[in-house]
């Protein structure tokens, strides 16, 4: 591309609407948002600082503690959040069950959102039979049942946390790409784009440069509402015994050994439960302040 045509599309650039991002304005005006982030950063820091936090070994077996009642309920034990049936502390393999939630929607969140927004991008900006390809594709994923398919890729591969990544992954990409086709339909109508193909932009510098970053903010909220998704679908999978491996410690992986003894040990599955619920309802507040502030007119 020649330098005059550089200088035309800068000018171009320039004339596109710019905001104002004053973040921490508007959390602090934001009760449920700063409450959410404040969830969320204990959670990580639980994942991150879990060697330093927790006091016990959380796969340490002591059958002299076996079901040992919470020392916050009065009990004389050096279990703060108690024991489970063979004697772990609950309290520590909570901590360290927190690394294997957040792993699991941190990483299946990148890979549907690298997957989701490639092929959104694609299928937006070139339309016609790509367009038809990809959103056939997007509605042939959208009716096979996400169980199903995690029972079918598990028998095959075997448990573990990154064959639940790819599951997820290669199940909610669908999401990103309905969303970024939408947003790129409209973008790409706009008299900007219009202006820098006249100009003899390259389709690649026009989507990298002009439409790209425009989506990004959609992206991101929809990221963060599907990590809270993600920490459901695991601690699920987990339950159902298709997720991680039953010795690693994990939320899903509690509450399902935790299901003989409700009655007798309430402790072993009211504190994992807990866990799940304020790590899920950060995100969620956190992603709810994220649309508000970015796109509040986004219907995810």
């Amino acid at each position: 591309m020649e330098p005059a045509v550089y200088e035309q599309e800068e000018q171009v650039q320039q004339t596109k609407p710019k905001k104002k991002f004053r973040p921490g304005l508007f959390l602090l005006k934001n009760a449920s948002g700063m409450f959410g982030l404040l969830l969320v950063i204990v959670s990580v820091s639980c994942a991150l600082f879990a060697p330093w936090i927790a006091p016990m070994d959380p796969t340490e077996a002591q059958l002299t503690s076996r079901l040992a009642p919470p020392s916050i309920s009065g009990a004389d034990t050096e279990h703060l959040l108690g024991a489970d049936q063979i004697g772990r502390d609950l309290f520590s393999r909570i901590i360290y069950g927190a690394r294997i939630s957040l792993m699991v929607g941190f990483f299946g969140v990148l890979l549907a959102m690298v997957v989701g927004t490639i092929l959104g991008l694609i299928s937006g900006y070139v339309g016609k039979w790509m367009d038809d390809l990809i959103m056939r594709l997007a509605d042939i994923q959208l009716a096979f049942p996400f169980i199903l398919f995690a029972i079918i890729i598990m028998s095959v591969l075997g448990t573990g946390i990154w064959k639940i990544v790819i599951i997820l992954g290669l199940t909610y990409w669908v999401g990103f790409a309905r969303l970024i086709r939408g947003q790129v339909m409209s973008l790409k109508e706009l008299e900007y784009i219009q202006a820098a193909k006249a100009v003899g932009g390259s389709h690649l510098r026009i989507i990298g440069k002009h439409i790209f970053p425009n989506v990004v903010s959609s992206i991101l909220v929809l990221g963060t509402l599907f990590i809270a998704e993600f920490i459901l679908l695991e601690a699920s999978l987990t339950f159902l015994g298709l997720g991680v491996d039953p010795t690693i410690p994990s939320w899903g992986g509690m509450l399902s050994d935790s299901r003989n003894y409700i009655s007798s040990a309430w402790w072993t599955a009211t504190f994992p439960g807990i866990a799940i619920m304020i790590t899920v309802l950060g995100f969620n507040l956190f992603g709810d302040w994220l649309r508000d502030k970015f796109d509040p007119n986004l219907d995810v």
